[in-house]
């Protein structure tokens, strides 16, 4: 490839990485890498992503419903932070937002069960990286985020995420979106499209959707 002066599309960059030791008692791993759901709202995956720009860093985390792909739920903060609004089974990884008390005790008292990837182990959570790799692949990487604003990124990242869910197709979805696969199986969508305010540093924009089931 060098002699032919190519080069790999993308970016070396060290990656974001939440772990921060078991700063909270250990929780069994209940997914197991079984992705699949007969329904929806069975399983959620969840994980934190990271975007740097040079105008700043923007965290990403999405709540990917396993029965069809759909993020049913993101937020879009200028820092990781573990307030999420969520409901069913919920997987994440083992990253220090997720042994919070303040998460632990939201979903104690929604009465959920909470399912941690193994450490270091990113297949046991691989369908929700799966979605961070193919958003930067198609919105991130290899463009020129110079001159641009936090406000505007986050922007970009909540119409990408929208996006992802009413327009992208997916072979498993027989050609179709997750919104469009949803109504036509009779399950309906919220057809409310968010728009993220204005955020002061270190405040988190949740963006949230109608719970379909």
């Amino acid at each position: 490839m060098r002699e032919n002066g190519l080069r790999v599309k993308g970016k070396n960059e060290k990656k974001y990485c939440s772990y921060k030791g078991e700063i909270s008692p250990e929780v069994p791993n209940v997914i197991q890498r079984d992705f699949k759901a007969n329904k929806p709202n069975q399983k959620w995956l969840t994980d934190v992503t990271e975007f740097s720009i040079p105008a700043g860093k923007i965290y990403l985390s999405p709540m990917i419903d396993c029965y069809d792909g759909m993020p049913v739920a993101w937020s879009i903060s200028r820092r990781p932070d573990a307030q999420r609004n969520v409901h069913p089974i919920v997987h994440s990884d083992r990253g220090c937002h997720y042994r919070w008390p303040g998460w632990i005790e939201r979903m104690c008292k929604a009465g959920l069960v909470r399912s941690i990837s193994e450490k270091g182990c990113s297949p046991d959570n691989s369908a929700c990286e799966g979605l961070f790799g193919r958003m930067k692949n198609e919105m991130f990487y290899g463009r020129s985020w110079q001159g641009g604003t936090l406000d505007e990124f986050i922007q970009q990242v909540n119409e990408y995420m929208i996006w992802y869910r009413d327009t992208r197709i997916k072979v498993s979805l027989g050609g179709m979106n997750p919104a469009e696969f949803r109504i036509k199986i009779g399950l309906g969508v919220s057809s409310n499209k968010p728009s993220v305010p204005d955020l002061p540093v270190n405040q988190t924009a949740h963006i949230a959707f109608t719970r379909l089931s």
